[in-house]
């Protein structure tokens, strides 16, 4: 039986990950940070399945003692600090975890077993002002908040240890990828969530900041698939997964809004407390390279995902 480690387990894609791995045969052994307030929402129908460690991504010893007490043979790297917003406000943190705790989970793989096969989370957001569209594996990168500078960090770390020490190191270039499980604080949760609660008659407005900031978003579920298939190939590379499609937040909003019967236009408010410091419009990815090497395809299109987070907030919300 292959064993295999996922950081970050408690999140989105943790979850999903862990669920396609058990499937397939896998010991799954996930790593959440101690908090004085566990959250295993997203996993708790699969807590019977796994073991679920402490471990930090800011300590190396626990990164080692991992490694050491259940010899994975593949590592997944989901742990960041991944919410944009944050990361102006706390950078150092950002940078911290998300930059450098690459680097310590890379050299726990070094020094307990250098074989270990190793994907890292990077993201569409390292590619920020974009410098050519579509974006693909080699596409120059400009990111445009702390979080991206993080990924670049991560990112290119991974190639190094790749290069440097002959290590089965890939990197997925993650394009924007939502569910039903996203976290609230995400722009296209929000969104789902509060069209649910409007509907519900909770509440009556939606405020969002810019409705023309355009995303390749794709559903979760579609992007593990592509982890795990990056970890199954002869040689370690680089991948960029998205859907080849874009999307403003507007258009989001408009099919939200009209799977319940609702106009956006009665309860879509700009406010300017929203918007980034620094904004990346356009993000559309061409994901070719994992289509023809990964044999990678979507299941899932841009209206059934946004219709499948609606439908799955309001039967939350009507419960309540």
């Amino acid at each position: 039986m292959s064993t295999a480690i996922i950081t970050g387990i408690t999140g989105q894609d943790g979850s999903y990950l862990a669920e396609l791995l058990l499937k397939k045969g896998y010991q799954v052994i996930g790593v959440a940070r101690r908090s004085s307030t566990v959250n295993n929402e997203r996993i708790k129908h699969l807590l019977d399945d796994i073991t679920v460690v402490q471990g930090d991504l800011q300590d190396q010893g626990s990164l080692l003692a991992l490694l050491e007490e259940y010899k994975p043979t593949e590592v997944y790297n989901l742990a960041a600090q991944s919410f944009v917003p944050t990361s102006w406000n706390q950078p150092a943190l950002t940078g911290d975890v998300t930059a450098l705790g690459v680097t310590r989970l890379l050299e726990a793989i070094r020094f307990v077993n250098p074989k270990i096969r190793f994907y890292q989370a990077s993201s569409s957001e390292m590619f920020g002002k974009v410098l050519e569209v579509p974006q693909k594996e080699d596409t120059p990168f400009y990111p445009r908040s702390p979080y991206g500078v993080a990924k670049v960090y991560g990112h290119w770390i991974t190639v190094n240890y790749r290069e440097s020490f002959n290590m089965f190191t890939t990197s997925g270039i993650l394009f924007n990828h939502e569910s039903p499980r996203r976290g609230l604080e995400f722009v296209t949760r929000k969104i789902a969530d509060t069209v649910a609660r409007i509907k519900l008659g909770k509440t009556n407005e939606l405020r969002l900041g810019n409705l023309e900031a355009q995303r390749d978003w794709g559903f979760a579920g579609d992007y593990v698939r592509a982890m795990w298939l990056m970890l199954q190939q002869d040689h370690p590379d680089n991948y960029v997964i998205g859907t080849g499609e874009t999307h403003s937040v507007r258009e989001f909003c408009e099919i939200a809004f009209a799977h319940v019967d609702l106009d956006y236009k009665e309860f879509v408010v700009q406010d300017e407390k929203f918007y980034r410091p620094a904004e990346v419009d356009l993000l559309i990815s061409d994901p070719s390279k994992a289509r023809t090497a990964l044999k990678w395809e979507l299941t899932v299109s841009f209206k059934e995902l946004v219709r499948m987070m609606v439908d799955a907030d309001l039967e939350r919300r009507s419960k309540e």
